[in-house]
């Protein structure tokens, strides 16, 4: 990826090292890595997030994140350039404002307005603070873990979270996720899975319309995306925990089907492109 000359986001917040002493919660549905997890249970992973999602969050310290730092800096250049396309998207599609979220690194435990979270739950985005919450040592599980390596695979989960945002901010999650409380878990699950892929597709959005205003990609950058986007499908993480694959517990897409929405985003490069509720 071609960063350098990128604007840097200043809606990275940095919480990593503290503890605090304080409780801690998040969650949200938009994780990765307690797919692994939930699916040794047979559990829809987003109620796990959920417990306590009504509570109300205590406002933890947080300062200025610390852009020397080679994977903030990396965080807060990408940020930047969704909070910069999808302005641009925003203004062009309806004259709207884009409300950019914050993201939050951390270490170990964090709190948001959803739940508790630890680094094992992975990546997730909270709608109800609006923020995105990464633990750094992802990227590295992400590298060895999923052998999904590259810097456009890193950007690939940070747009993936913040179309989440996007979700949130056009209504979509909410209109998901009352008609999960109205359905069996199958149902719950099947929602789930569109409302991930569509992240998916948002992700390519982002990508399309990146590399039409600032040409940041380089050759095998797409590629890699592709890639991370196979390692973290439901049937691959599913057959890797467990040895076999349900399909009626999935919650974020097959490995196929996470390429294909991305694919359709990139190609695409319009929410026209990313109606997988249809």
């Amino acid at each position: 990826m071609r960063l350098d000359d990128q604007r840097r986001s200043s809606n990275v917040e940095d919480r990593r090292g503290g503890g605090f002493g304080l409780p801690v919660i998040g969650g949200g549905i938009g994780t990765i890595v307690i797919v692994i997890i939930a699916a040794l249970f047979g559990i829809n992973p987003g109620k796990i997030l959920n417990q306590g999602g009504n509570q109300p969050a205590q406002q933890a310290p947080t300062s200025t994140a610390d852009t020397k730092d080679p994977q903030v800096d990396f965080v807060a250049a990408v940020l930047g350039d969704t909070e910069d396309v999808w302005s641009e998207y925003f203004k062009e599609h309806g004259g709207q404002q884009y409300q950019e979220p914050h993201l939050v690194v951390f270490s170990g435990v964090v709190q948001s307005a959803c739940g508790m979270a630890q680094s094992a739950t992975g990546p997730f985005y909270c709608p109800l603070d609006g923020k995105v919450y990464i633990d750094l040592e992802f990227f590295r599980e992400l590298q060895q873990r999923f052998q999904a390596p590259g810097d456009f695979a890193r950007a690939y989960v940070i747009a993936h979270e913040v179309g989440h945002h996007v979700q949130n901010l056009l209504g979509t999650s909410d209109k998901v996720h009352s008609a999960q409380e109205r359905g069996s878990e199958k149902q719950a699950n099947e929602l789930s899975v569109r409302l991930e892929l569509q992240a998916d597709c948002y992700a390519g959005i982002w990508a399309h319309n990146a590399q039409k205003m600032k040409n940041i990609l380089e050759p095998g950058d797409v590629e890699e995306a592709l890639n991370a986007a196979s390692a973290i499908g439901d049937d691959r993480l599913q057959q890797q925990s467990q040895g076999r694959v349900t399909p009626d517990s999935f919650t974020h897409g097959s490995s196929a089907q996470r390429v294909s929405w991305f694919k359709r985003g990139f190609e695409g490069g319009d929410l026209q492109s990313c109606d997988t509720f249809r």
